[in-house]
């Protein structure tokens, strides 16, 4: 966290604001009321009650009722300050009332009952929502396109966040290093983003807020800058003048001169600006364009920068051209001037990218001012350097580490500037990137250089006042005039327990410091309002965790603690400890992508909530990706995509309205090709080239996250047509084993499978010891873990894997369609229409859920899938199915049944060999007896965490299960089966223990692919 660093070490700070009742006594109208001290027995009879009210496993420690005081009608009973912890509300207050009175007999007949913290009355706590806080949106960044605004949900909303620490250099040992200890596979600098980043800004953004974030959000190591004053940019910046001309611009802009930057060096003080007025005659416009030459294709972040001057334009009009097509924006140049501003995130070709960003100098008012500066693209490293001395003997060596403690060196000691430029800048600290970031270094490092460690914490909450100055949040502040509604902060330090108990979630807000309350924010609204906010968002996240992961899971207290991130910002603020990344038991859940999801999930709800009962509107919140697509072929050239919507079980409102479509062709972007209200939308292709498609659901909160690719392709002169069915649906946390000594995560077993992308991975953990206890961050005891990949992301499940099969389809003379496997299983394909089905399993295995709580999921052979394949071959249809547990989930898993055992074996005709059968990605074809099957070729397959294709940790090795079969292929290490071919007689099966995508070389696989269909069609 910050001032701390464990969050056991918390301590409720609060003073008596009144004294205690039961001592000074009560007045009323002036005169002193007769008053009596309850006895020992009605006060035990008071906290048996107390005590019942207290939630189970807060951690709170024991609450007190001090006293028990009867003054004329009201008994007063006074609790200790931990109290104020629970998360009480209204009716829960009410209801404890009642209990008091019942619990006293008769002396609380006919009484009123009144509960006080230290003194202060428990009703204080509730605020309503005034409608004077409710706050006028000033609409920063606007998507022109109307699909993108949304009436129930968060537009013009502006949200400050950031997730917990990042690398920082610690003078004191001349060496950068994590602010945390590497534990459980992870370290809480990169943890916290794997939230964040993936899941909770796009679900934000996807409401219509605009999200800030204090560090980089980007996890490439690739970023081009493009400026136009060149220097180490790229100059590909380009102007076309109109009715009015591009000018240079007074005062200081963005130029990028350094290889690296040590203190107080801007990078938004050392270059120059353009301007140009703005005009309403779109025929003459004056346009400023910047090129982009990268280096790899990516989904990448792009920023834009500007000044912000006298007479800015509130509507400045910037397109983005990427792969997806072009997007336009209208950016308030009045906010936000001299720093990086995100517009998105978009799809960019390796090599030029023309026109990736232009600016229009086209307004509603005449003679405003549109300034334009550089552009970023990418992430990229950091490029802050530290100062690290380099004593020749002890006493520079004494000298030195003094020197660190100020801001300026000392004759005789050497120096050097070094930055962690190897890492990638999203996993620095904040510190660092809000210096790239342009800005001042009054905010980014508050000690003037003395300590990273707290300018990192503290820049936090000062950066959300920067934004916001000049606003009507802190119109009287210095900033950039950005109105925040709220700043949030997730950090995962909640404590440890040695044994396998649940830590669960901590929440910080503050409204006093050493007992003194504060007033309101800046902009009047209550402090006490950041309570709301965090019980709100708090409730959220724990109910949901509670119905769908952990019955269990523990919701410690609300803490009104004085701590910078939660203290500083003027707006509601709140400091969410979801768990315990050192803790075992809370990790289970933690590195499962789908608790991510939810919990992230959970949040934006929160958030949601909040604001709208703030602003006193409506609400609904944004659907749950559709489930069931399938592509459905009408006639050669056209073809219907269906597809289901998912309900929410734990929202009430967030059922899809209308859906978008979306399709790639080849290996395009993903471009908008229509927007319906039906759940079914027809499309005609004719080409030999590979078409995918997504879909996204919406409704007046929002759009979901998109649904899995499927794909589909028309041959020439086509063979047949494939049915390819996408199986590999799995997101889980690794293989783990739990036992009374030992414990921990097999991540050489089954490294789990994240979504699309990890980004919190540093390596596999390696001790295992329970007992062995944390000494310092080197040396962190059970769950310590390695560190070979804490500087590259590693590639998940992308759902999109129907293209790289249907590739191979089509080199082969063969049309397919594809479709997920609910759609297989509900009897979407039958044999008439297609005469073999392309099964993709990847890593596909029943994996446990947490603690098991809860069903597990992702068997691969579920009664519906099987039905469906013998529905399927019982026709004569065929059956080609690939994945690294085809094996194993069925012979090695306790919870497979027999019936599985006998589909694999007499319905496919596969039987386990072993499990985990190579480790150096090796295949290779065999002779057959079958003819279609070419022997000697030789392929590798992805066995290697990597960021582009996720990794085959243990795949499995197959025979036959009779003499209907032979083996097709050997591991290529040690010999063993592969795959088998296998002639039912009136149909073909081929079975790979290894997923077919994973084969690194296309032009083997495309070889395979060919060989099997000729063996299968008995060609």
């Amino acid at each position: 966290m910050n001032e701390m660093n464990n969050c056991n070490q918390l301590m409720s700070k609060r003073i008596h604001a009144f004294v205690a009742l039961a001592c000074a006594g009560l007045f009323a109208a002036g005169s002193v009321q007769a008053q009596t001290v309850l006895g020992d027995a009605d006060v035990a009879r008071v906290q048996a009650v107390v005590s019942k009210n207290v939630p189970l496993n807060m951690g709170i420690g024991t609450v007190r009722a001090s006293s028990v005081v009867m003054s004329g009608d009201t008994v007063t009973v006074d609790l200790s300050e931990n109290f104020s912890d629970i998360p009480f509300t209204e009716s829960s207050i009410s209801k404890m009332k009642d209990d008091v009175k019942a619990a006293l007999g008769p002396q609380g007949e006919g009484r009123k009952v009144k509960l006080t913290v230290a003194g202060v009355d428990v009703d204080d706590y509730f605020i309503d929502f005034d409608s004077s806080y409710k706050r006028k949106h000033a609409p920063f960044v606007t998507p022109v396109d109307k699909d993108r605004h949304y009436s129930k949900a968060l537009d013009g909303n502006i949200v400050a966040m950031w997730p917990s620490h990042g690398l920082y250099f610690e003078n004191k040992l001349n060496r950068w290093e994590w602010q945390r200890g590497r534990l459980m596979q992870t370290v809480e600098d990169m943890y916290t983003h794997s939230y964040v980043i993936p899941f909770l800004m796009p679900m934000l953004e996807n409401a219509g807020a605009y999200v800030w974030d204090a560090r980089e959000r980007d996890t490439h190591k690739v970023a081009v800058v493009v400026d136009n004053d060149g220097g180490k940019a790229s100059s590909a910046y380009g102007e076309q003048n109109g009715k009015c001309s591009w000018t240079k611009g007074n005062g200081t802009g963005f130029a990028y001169v350094r290889d690296q930057y040590v203190d107080f060096q801007n990078p938004f003080a050392e270059g120059t600006y353009r301007q140009v007025a703005t005009t309403k005659d779109k025929k003459k416009l004056s346009l400023a364009h910047w090129d982009v030459d990268m280096p790899e294709a990516g989904d990448y972040a792009v920023y834009v920068s500007y000044k912000t001057v006298p007479g800015s334009s509130t509507d400045a009009r910037y397109t983005v051209n990427s792969l997806a097509g072009p997007e336009e924006f209208v950016v308030d140049q009045t906010m936000a001037g001299g720093v990086w501003v995100y517009l998105g995130t978009f799809q960019l070709k390796k090599g030029l990218n023309k026109n990736v960003v232009t600016l229009s100098n086209f307004s509603k008012e005449e003679n405003r001012v549109v300034t334009a500066d550089a552009i970023k693209v990418g992430g990229g490293t950091n490029m802050v350097a530290r100062r690290v001395a380099l004593p020749t003997d002890e006493n520079k060596q004494r000298a030195a580490q003094q020197e660190n403690e100020k801001s300026l060196g000392k004759p005789g000691i050497d120096y050097k500037y070094v930055s962690s430029s190897n890492y990638p800048l999203f996993e620095v600290g904040s510190r660092y990137y809000l210096q790239w970031a342009g800005f001042p270094d009054s905010v980014y490092s508050p000690t003037r250089g003395i300590n990273d460690y707290t300018d990192d914490y503290r820049c936090r909450g000062m950066w959300v006042n920067y934004l916001a100055g000049g606003s009507a949040v802190l119109p009287a502040r210095k900033g950039l005039n950005v109105p925040v509604d709220v700043s949030f902060c997730l950090h995962t330090d909640a404590g440890t327990t040695p044994g396998d108990d649940i830590i669960g979630t901590l929440i910080i807000y503050c409204t006093k410091q050493n007992g003194k309350q504060f007033s309101n924010y800046v902009d009047g609204t209550p402090r006490e309002l950041s309570r709301k906010f965090a019980n709100i968002v708090t409730s959220q996240v724990v109910n949901d965790i509670r119905a769908k992961y952990e019955p269990n899971w523990t919701r410690r207290g609300m803490r009104d603690a004085s701590y910078f991130e939660a203290r500083v910002p003027e707006v509601p603020a709140l400091l969410m400890e979801l768990l315990s990344h050192q803790n075992f038991a809370d990790m289970k859940y933690g590195l499962d992508p789908n608790f991510r999801f939810d919990v992230s999930r959970a949040i934006y709800k929160g958030i949601l909530k909040f604001i709208a009962q703030r602003d006193h509107r409506d609400y609904v919140v944004q659907p749950l990706p559709v489930n069931s697509f399938a592509i459905d072929r009408v006639s050669d050239d056209c073809y219907i995509l269906n597809w289901k919507p998912t309900p929410d079980s734990l929202s009430e409102n967030a059922d899809p309205k209308k859906y978008v479509v979306y399709e790639r062709v080849a290996d395009g972007g993903f471009k908008q090709l229509a927007v319906t209200k039906d759940t079914k939308y027809v499309t005609y292709v004719k080409d030999n080239l590979v078409h995918s498609y997504k879909v996204v659901a919406m409704n007046d909160g929002g759009r979901s996250f998109p649904s899995e690719v499927l794909s589909l392709g028309v041959a020439k002169g086509s063979k047949g047509n494939v049915a390819v069915v996408n199986g590999f649906t799995r997101l889980s946390a690794p293989d783990w084993f739990d036992g009374d000594k030992m414990a921990g995560f097999l991540d050489e077993k089954d490294h789990g499978v994240d979504y699309v992308r990890q980004i919190n991975y540093v390596g596999k953990q390696y001790e295992f010891d329970r007992s062995l206890e944390w000494k310092d961050d080197d040396d962190t005891g059970f769950g310590d873990s390695r560190s070979d990949h804490e500087t590259e992301p590693v590639a998940g499940n992308t759902f999109d894997y129907t293209a790289i099969h249907g590739q191979s389809l089509l080199n082969a003379g063969y049309s397919f369609v594809s479709m997920s496997a609910q759609a297989f299983a509900a009897g979407k394909v039958n044999s008439e229409d297609f005469k073999t089905v392309d099964i993709i399993l990847g890593k596909q295995k029943e994996t446990p859920n947490g603690r098991g709580a809860y069903p597990d999921r992702y068997k691969i052979f579920t009664p519906e899938l099987m039905q469906a394949i013998k529905r399927f071959t019982s026709a004569g249809g065929n059956v080609l199915m690939s994945g690294s547990y085809v094996g194993s989930d069925v012979w090695n898993n306790a919870k497979a049944g027999d019936a599985e055992k006998t589909f694999a074996s007499s319905v496919l005709g596969y039987k386990l060999r072993a499990s985990r059968a190579c480790d150096k990605g090796q295949v290779m074809t065999v002779p057959t007896s079958f003819g279609a099957l070419v022997d000697g070729r030789k392929a590798t397959f992805v066995q290697q965490l990597n960021s582009k294709m996720y990794a085959v940790e243990s795949p499995d090795a197959l025979m036959p299960a009779d003499d209907r079969g032979q083996t097709y292929m050997r591991y290529g290490e040690n010999n063993k089966p592969a795959a088998v071919a296998v002639d039912c007689g009136t149909y073909r099966t081929v079975v790979m223990g290894f997923p077919l995508e994973t084969v690194v070389e296309p032009g083997l696989r495309d070889a395979i692919v060919g060989d099997v269909m000729r063996f299968l069609n008995k060609q």
